[in-house]
């Protein structure tokens, strides 16, 4: 569900993406035939098929405490071991059916050094789409941005969610807005030198920066993005006071609804191009085309090797579904048919209600 009609919601390369899907779809039969299948189902029933879309949290980790995010609360924010190079490649094989991932959960994916690389280029020589998220504090050290860029990924999004030190630093505590901006236009530069396009300015709006927006605009455009994107609404993680705590954060919508439009007038103006995303309440039980589209096309795996349900949830101590080193099986296992049934049938569980809207 949209909620401010008008402004448009973020796309990749749409181009780009398709062209890669039909390579992946040629690599194999078993991909296409289940991707074919996943395709044709309906979420009024349960089909033997395999995920198309996977996250990989690669490490749980982070070198910022930002308040709205569980890794504040982690002793020296970590929750578990980072997840191992063969692991990662014996899910992605062992399922053989992955068009898309995204590799980034609750940690700071550049904290995993060289295995990170390594992941996204395995990924990228079985014709995935690969995309990720950073803090951009890292991308300084060790060639970081070069090497990103080098690993083939195909969509960067990097969190600002100030248009000025203080907001940021207030934001993304543990943070250097100004080594950051300095990151941004680095890794933007080397996009531009080669013609192409993978990044993505990302921006949860919140009470501390919704008075922001042109400005955070004008700051895109400044360290070189060429896609903004404003995120609006807070989710909980499935964690009754953390849902709490972040919706106290939040902004009504119409009371952003102007500075949105003022937004992606901005945008055209500086050559930007300006998108919005909803994250939850956008989901009806009501109706199955209205269903949460996660229990049915994709999972979360945890650094730890986990199945979550969800980004939106990430922590396996909140609802975990079983061992991804077995995820074919756990994912047409009673468990998980149950979780979905509950999703048809409108018994939606407690850690998913967040991003259910109870109306029609």
């Amino acid at each position: 569900m949209h909620f401010i009609p008008g402004l448009p919601l973020p796309q990749p390369d749409r181009e780009a993406y398709d062209a890669n899907l039909q390579n992946a779809l040629a690599s194999s039969e078993k991909l296409r035939l289940n991707y074919l299948r996943f395709q044709d189902h309906a979420r009024t029933e349960l089909l033997d098929i395999l995920p198309t879309k996977l996250d990989f949290e690669n490490v749980s980790r982070c070198n910022f405490r930002c308040p709205s995010c569980p890794v504040s609360g982690w002793e020296k924010g970590r929750r578990a071991s980072d997840m191992q190079l063969e692991d990662f490649k014996g899910i992605v094989d062992e399922l053989g059916t992955l068009v898309e991932i995204k590799i980034q959960g609750l940690g700071e994916p550049l904290l995993g050094g060289d295995t990170y690389f390594e992941m996204i280029r395995f990924a990228r020589s079985r014709h995935i789409w690969v995309r990720t998220t950073t803090n951009a504090s890292l991308l300084h050290a060790r060639d970081n941005a070069a090497r990103l860029i080098d690993s083939d990924v195909n969509e960067v999004q990097v969190s600002v969610d100030g248009a000025n030190r203080e907001t940021f630093q207030a934001i993304r505590v543990g943070s250097r807005f100004e080594q950051v901006r300095r990151n941004c236009v680095l890794l933007n530069g080397i996009c531009r030198k080669r013609g192409i396009l993978r990044t993505r300015m990302w921006v949860v709006v919140q009470r501390l920066n919704a008075g922001e927006m042109v400005n955070l605009v004008e700051l895109g455009a400044e360290l070189v993005f060429p896609r903004i994107t404003f995120a609006l609404d807070m989710h909980g993680w499935g964690m009754g006071g953390m849902r709490q705590s972040n919706s106290e954060k939040l902004v009504p919508l119409s009371q952003i609804a102007d500075n949105a439009h003022r937004s992606v007038e901005r945008g055209r103006e500086l050559g930007a191009q300006v998108s919005f995303w909803q994250n939850t309440a956008k989901y009806s039980f009501l109706r199955s085309e209205g269903l949460c589209p996660w229990p049915f096309e994709r999972a979360f795996v945890s650094s730890d090797l986990r199945v979550v349900p969800c980004c939106m949830i990430s922590d396996p101590g909140v609802l975990d579904l079983g061992d991804a080193r077995s995820l074919g099986a756990v994912w047409n296992s009673e468990a998980y048919r149950s979780f979905r049934e509950a999703h048809m049938e409108g018994r939606i569980p407690g850690p998913c209600r967040m991003c259910y809207s109870y109306h029609s």
